[in-house]
């Protein structure tokens, strides 16, 4: 059975060599957590007491500002981050995805690169040889597919990572957006993709701060706040409460 089960999970990073306050602070900015000030180290608790229960079927938006701990959080449920304290368990196939560069080598051709993202992602060579035509199609990169990675612009690379992460077949996606820099044609032909990849997968989990992809993905939302859960219901209200006004009565509105 899929599933994710964290009780009380905390996650807290030693910070050896900050000797300042002013340092401390600058850290702090950027984790979005809080200082322990129990122990002669630094401690930045950038996780703290998160209880999370998902299953087959759930479709989970993670709001909250920069630094408040989404990405963090997508990580301790990806397994890359043991909890310091609490406990995780994640049942089933999980497709992390949260940088669409990693995994892709500038070296070699985007073809090539195809394979590597999705070896990356845990499919099989043969899977991902069977996916290589549809992939290119939904690129529309052509010949580019044949040159190295480091020729194409930023947007060209999206879409390279896009085609090879809207292919696979997890049970569990955890997605932290990074799709911005393709054009908004492509942009909504990738949204296309990605809700039938949502279809195929057990869970999904997204981090976004992008109301209408938030709307067309999940029914529920997390919203996170300097490391700790907020709240956590349907996404209508979340998002109510979080911006403070009816953002999908906005969106429903102008469609």
């Amino acid at each position: 059975m899929v599933s994710i089960d964290l009780d009380g999970a905390a996650v807290d990073f030693p910070i050896f060599d900050a000797k300042t306050r002013s340092l401390k602070k600058a850290v702090l900015g950027r984790a979005g957590g809080r200082i322990g000030t129990g122990s002669k180290v630094p401690i930045i608790e950038a996780l703290r007491d998160i209880t999370v229960s998902l299953r087959k079927g759930d479709r989970v938006a993670l709001v909250g500002h920069n630094g408040a701990g989404k990405s963090t959080l997508l990580r301790l449920m990806s397994g890359i981050y043991e909890p310091t304290r609490g406990r995780s368990s994640v049942i089933g196939k999980v497709a992390p995805v949260f940088d669409l560069a990693v995994g892709m080598d500038p070296e070699i051709s985007g073809l090539e690169n195809i394979l590597i993202r999705g070896l990356f992602l845990g499919m099989t060579r043969k899977q991902m040889e069977s996916r290589v035509d549809d992939i290119a199609a939904f690129t529309e990169l052509g010949d580019y597919l044949k040159m190295p990675l480091r020729t194409y612009s930023t947007g060209m690379r999206v879409r390279l990572a896009l085609g090879v992460v809207t292919s696979i077949d997890p049970e569990i996606l955890l997605l932290d957006e990074g799709i911005g820099a393709v054009d908004a044609e492509f942009l909504a032909k990738a949204r296309n993709r990605l809700n039938e990849l949502v279809e195929r997968s057990g869970i999904l989990v997204f981090a976004s701060h992008s109301d209408e992809f938030l709307a067309d993905l999940c029914d529920t939302a997390i919203w996170m706040d300097r490391g700790t859960i907020r709240e956590h219901g349907p996404l209508r209200e979340v998002l109510r409460h979080y911006k403070g006004r009816d953002v999908l009565a906005e969106i429903e509105a102008t469609r």
